[in-house]
């Protein structure tokens, strides 16, 4: 027998692979596969787990498929108990007011103790819960957890599983526990022509047809041998665009490639849409780790795509940050990213790794999305430190669509000037039961409550309603949101989160300014050019001497912690100065003033 072979199976016979390749009985099997995991499925030789009496292995039978997106609202959460338990029991603590967790379990007497505790927060309230008996392989169930598709878009709500990229069959099949306890039908690529493999980690979709990966979607699709047993699926790229149009819904299928120095090449862990207009991105100091490929990829997907109203995408960025003592990932450092966050119905769930950089990331989302209920939970703290096994958050939750969804989508209003006709919302809103009453809600920003304003069926699932041209007379803010009734009683808002939370545009009554946008003091709702644009800015040029050099960075750092309008070192302009300013500071640096 060759010898390295030889030493390897004696290190995993006698237990000593454990610690020494990537498994320890408190934190269980990294995200990624280790080598044990190989050695040990080629030595016995990996098998699929055939597919259940649940699983049906051709395409849906129904019309207008449609992919839920993970901001609408859930009918539960599910969670996989084997391992980093606490921050398990934080996530279930901060879930249960919102919606049912399912939690599946080897131990459930075991896991039901460790929720009555008093570790981390204490006693959890066990009214909505439910734990399944099943067994399992690891805590990653974002990765092999089905994913709900809908009939006609709000209907016959059902659960897609696919191939697990990893010889572990326990959590393979784990989709059909919860697909029978909330008596859903599941699908499942399981068996040719229809055969493929994903994980949800790398799968996101904006609600309408639009899906984005990585090209790991590619490589784990194009035939050869997985390293571990037995060969990856065969298939073409427009073959693979085929199956998940059969099976999900998905008519635009973005891939992007992949990132040097994200060792699992899943997109939740650098990037996240909010809603079906806008991404949430990782940004890294200017040549970083992967931060010039995640800008690249999301210029491809803005030079190539657009939303669902045939509008750019809005990118917004927030900054990865450093582990803690340990540097960027291309310096050795964890992986650490506030994208890898869960929505559960009103509440936000966010990783979190130490103060400099976590009120940042809290306050990024909070300006973005108001009204949610943003809890916080430690993912590099010992010896809960998911993040060194390569995920997060978003990584060990997986959500489950309401059997009836009341649809509603609208184009977001963009600041403008102030109009006579009054301002415009068109909103496609769908529930399987009809629609009896749509409204948009709208108030002056300041204004205590807010007045609705009918919207009408203009065909095609479309409704429109105008906020009045006496919105914000003397220009300014106004915020509102859209309401819809079904004839069964439900109602649904977007925001989710409205009245608390709700979007806005800014009204402008002065028609005059800079129409020059490359000019500082460029005025996007002015149009007509007044003659008093400017040079272009040099935001980093603080003690205006015509330059960014180092005495600007020492005025930041002065500065540090300031807030309100007197900040001159606040040049992100979000009302404070914070690591943001440095980052910013330093990601303009070497292009310098124009």
């Amino acid at each position: 027998m060759n010898k390295l072979v030889l030493v390897l199976s004696i290190l995993i016979f006698t237990g000593f692979s454990g610690a020494l390749l990537g498994q320890t009985p408190l934190t269980g099997l990294p995200h990624n596969l280790t080598i044990h995991e190989k050695l040990q499925a080629l030595q016995a030789g990996y098998t699929p787990p055939s597919n259940s009496s649940r699983a049906i292995t051709t395409p849906p039978p129904y019309a207008n498929l449609r992919t839920m997106a993970e901001w609408e609202e859930i009918q539960a959460l599910v969670v996989s108990w084997t391992s980093y338990t606490g921050i398990l029991k934080q996530i279930v603590a901060a879930s249960v007011s919102e919606c049912p967790v399912i939690i599946l379990s080897e131990n459930p007497t075991s896991t039901q103790s460790y929720l009555q505790n008093s570790s981390y927060g204490g006693p959890v309230n066990m009214s909505n819960i439910t734990i399944i008996n099943t067994a399992l392989n690891t805590i990653w169930v974002r990765d092999y957890g089905g994913t709900t598709v809908y009939a006609n878009e709000v209907d016959n709500g059902f659960m897609v599983d696919w191939i697990y990229n990893r010889p572990r069959p326990d959590d393979d099949i784990s989709p059909d526990d919860v697909a029978a306890a909330l008596g859903l039908e599941i699908y499942s690529t399981t068996a040719a022509p229809y055969d493929f493999m994903a994980t949800g980690g790398n799968f996101m979709s904006d609600g309408f047809g639009t899906a984005f990966s990585s090209n790991l979607i590619l490589d784990e699709n194009s035939g050869g041998s997985t390293g571990w047993g037995g060969n990856f699926p065969n298939h073409t790229e427009a073959q693979i665009d085929g199956i998940m149009s059969d099976f999900m819904g998905i008519d635009t299928y973005i891939k992007m490639p992949t990132l040097p120095y994200d060792g699992i090449h899943h997109i939740d862990m650098h990037m996240k849409l909010l809603d079906e207009e806008t991404l949430l991105v990782s940004s890294y100091p200017p040549g970083t780790a992967d931060g010039p490929q995640i800008e690249a990829n999301i210029q491809y997907v803005l030079d190539n795509f657009t939303t669902k109203w045939g509008t750019p995408f809005k990118v917004h960025w927030i900054p990865a940050p450093p582990q803690s003592g340990g540097g960027y990932p291309n310096q050795g450092g964890y992986y650490c990213t506030y994208a890898n966050a869960m929505f559960v119905n009103k509440t936000l769930l966010v990783p979190m790794y130490y103060t400099q950089y976590d009120t940042t990331a809290l306050r990024i989302y909070e300006e973005l999305l108001p009204g949610y209920n943003i809890v916080g939970i430690d993912c590099d703290n010992s010896p809960e430190a998911i993040i060194s096994a390569s995920g997060a958050i978003h990584c060990i939750i997986h959500e489950i669509g309401v059997p009836d969804p009341l649809l509603i989508s609208f184009k977001s209003l963009e600041n403008t000037a102030a109009s006579p006709s009054g301002y415009t919302v068109q909103a496609y809103i769908k529930h399987r039961d009809g629609i009896s009453l749509a409204s948009i809600y709208w108030r002056n920003e300041g204004s205590f409550s807010f007045t609705p304003v009918l919207m009408t069926s203009i065909g095609g699932g479309m409704y429109s309603g105008t906020i009045p041209a006496s919105a914000a007379p003397g220009g300014g803010a106004v915020e509102y949101y859209v309401q819809a009734s079904a004839y069964s009683g439900k109602v649904q808002r977007r925001p989710i989160t409205a009245p608390i939370g709700f979007k806005s545009f800014t009204i402008s009554t002065d028609p005059f300014g800079c129409t020059d946008p490359s000019a500082c003091n460029f005025n996007p709702l002015a149009s007509q050019d007044d003659g008093s644009c400017t040079p272009p800015c040099c935001p980093g040029d603080i003690n205006g001497d015509g330059g960014m050099n180092v005495a600007d960075l020492l005025i930041i750092l002065s500065e540090f912690g300031c807030s309100g309008a007197t900040c001159t070192a606040d040049i992100n302009s979000d009302g404070s100065v914070t690591v943001g300013d440095i980052l910013y500071f330093l990601s303009i640096f070497s292009a310098g003033c124009p």
